[in-house]
């Protein structure tokens, strides 16, 4: 049996999932699969998801060991973890982000796809790193940032590749506020209760309609994409 990646926690409505591998939170093809199977469980049971990283540490992205083993390895991950991105982002349910530390290249998308994402002060980087390390931003990457960032700071995040501090990542667009560490989790929990107040349906339905788009275009690019995607050099 292999090691428990994702811990579920459901109470007053809201289904609390906790990401800790221990050390970085790499997004491996076990995290990813254990994350998906807590979502499918929350969307059965909660009214909201709060998604919480490990202490100092939110998600460093996609496995680097697997990443760098080859060509079909690393695009079969990042499919994988492109899959696991476009369910959240269309989760018929609130989904609250408590940013814990550092989150960067496939961490940082997973930040983005939240729809309320809070993060913690403190010495941390938030960003896509992807162009740094060799590696091409993907068309879910790229669609991702036109909806979430401040116009004049996409390139800066996107093609520059600039890691932010938790406050200067507010301004671009990955968090929409920052709190004290101490009170990052009550915060969160609070917003993702407050959220799941909402009527389900209505806010399902325009979350989809608002969506829908955004995720029938990256479907329809995904093997293209995939086909051309080439794995960090460094």
């Amino acid at each position: 049996m292999g090691k428990d990646l994702v811990s579920y926690e459901l109470r007053d409505g809201v289904a609390t999932l906790a990401m800790d591998d221990g050390k970085a939170n790499a997004l491996s093809h076990e995290l990813v699969n254990q994350l998906v199977a807590a979502l499918d469980r929350a969307e059965s049971e909660a009214k909201s998801v709060l998604l919480v990283g490990r202490p100092g540490k939110f998600s460093a992205g996609f496995d680097l060991k697997t990443m760098m083993s080859g060509v079909d390895a690393a695009r079969e991950l990042v499919r994988h973890g492109a899959e696991m991105y476009l369910k959240i982002f269309e989760l018929s349910l609130p989904v609250v982000m408590a940013c814990t530390g550092h989150a960067v290249a496939g961490g940082a998308v997973l930040l983005m796809t939240g729809d309320t994402r809070i993060g913690v002060e403190g010495q941390f980087q938030i960003g896509l790193n992807e162009i740094a390390i060799g590696m091409p931003l993907p068309v879910f990457v790229q669609e991702l940032a036109k909806d979430r960032f401040d116009p004049r700071r996409r390139v800066s995040a996107t093609i520059h590749g600039t890691l932010y501090s938790p406050s200067d990542a507010v301004d671009v667009g990955y968090l929409d506020e920052v709190v004290a560490p101490d009170s990052l989790l009550e915060r969160a929990f609070g917003r993702a209760a407050k959220l799941g107040k909402l009527p389900t349906e209505p806010y399902a339905a325009t979350k989809r309609r608002m969506r829908s788009a955004l995720v029938e275009h990256v479907r329809a690019t995904l093997d293209a994409d995939m086909a051309q995607l080439t794995p960090p050099t460094g």
